[in-house]
């Protein structure tokens, strides 16, 4: 009887022995097929890239389908590490492609997000590069992938904004060959405006950046509670936009105090009751 018992366990040993080392090898294999289809994705992305770009593809484009590449490549390499694994695929198929009616009722919102994707890359209302008011955020584009737009301000922080809000939401493309430079300056009541415009010309011709067409407009904006406010308007390259505003409010400040122009003060008239 102790005989059969010892033999009876030695073939149970000796079938656990076996199926230990054939799930063993089956794992070796799925994690060399896991590792070798990430240099392969890696590889092919790159490959991906490099073609997108030697044909001079939109950079907007470039972003999305790479993004849409690197994610189909993924999903194949899971469906070959479980076909490895001894998972039948078709069944898996099926399976996945349930869960995917599940999940994408769950997350109907990325469906939109996605559909936002394509709807920006037909029509284009921005690409990778322009700067961009949207959602209540500016900034500039980096990249358009399937769901999200990344998008990164002027401060350094980085924006993740839904492609599907996105899409139907008001967008201010900035990325424009020319904007116009508005400032409002005040200046004291009794100070000789027709002075004041010669004094504003003159700093308006000597700014190189500023276009020569349409040529500078100058106005007197309104009649504010204590300062008379002057409105001058501008054209200057987008480029430009920033440092043409700067550089003058510098030189408006200088050149006023130099001329003995007077910027207003806040004042409140007290009238003394007789």
């Amino acid at each position: 009887m102790d005989n059969v018992n010892i033999s009876q366990f030695e073939k149970i040993l000796e079938n656990l022995v076996m199926q230990g080392a054939h799930l063993g090898l089956t794992i070796v294999k799925a994690l060399i097929v896991l590792i070798v289809g990430k240099l392969v994705i890696h590889l092919v992305n790159r490959i991906v890239k490099k073609l997108l770009l030697k044909r001079s593809v939109d950079a907007s484009v470039r972003s999305f389908t790479s993004s849409m590449v690197n994610i189909s490549l993924i999903v194949l390499l899971i469906i070959s590490v479980i076909g490895v694994l001894g998972i039948e695929t078709t069944s898996f198929a099926a399976l996945l492609a349930s869960i995917g009616v599940a999940i994408g009722v769950a997350l109907s919102g990325n469906l939109s997000n996605f559909a936002g994707g394509i709807i920006i890359l037909l029509f284009k209302p921005f690409r990778v590069g322009d700067f961009i008011t949207a959602q209540g955020v500016s900034g500039k584009v980096v990249e358009i992938q399937i769901f999200h737009t990344i998008m990164n301000t002027s401060d350094g922080i980085r924006l993740y904004l839904p492609n599907g809000s996105l899409s139907s939401s008001i967008i201010t493309n900035f990325n424009i060959d020319k904007r116009r430079v508005e400032w409002i300056i005040g200046i004291d009541y009794g100070e000789d405006y027709e002075r004041v415009k010669s004094v504003i010309e003159e700093i308006m011709s000597k700014e190189n950046r500023l276009l020569p067409d349409p040529a500078p407009f100058i106005a007197l904006h309104a009649l504010d509670s204590s300062s008379v406010n002057i409105i001058v308007r501008a054209w200057a390259k987008a480029s430009d936009y920033w440092g043409v505003y700067f550089d003058t409010n510098k030189q408006i400040y200088e050149t006023f105090n130099k001329e003995g122009i007077n910027f207003p003060f806040p004042q409140m008239t007290i009238h003394k009751p007789s």
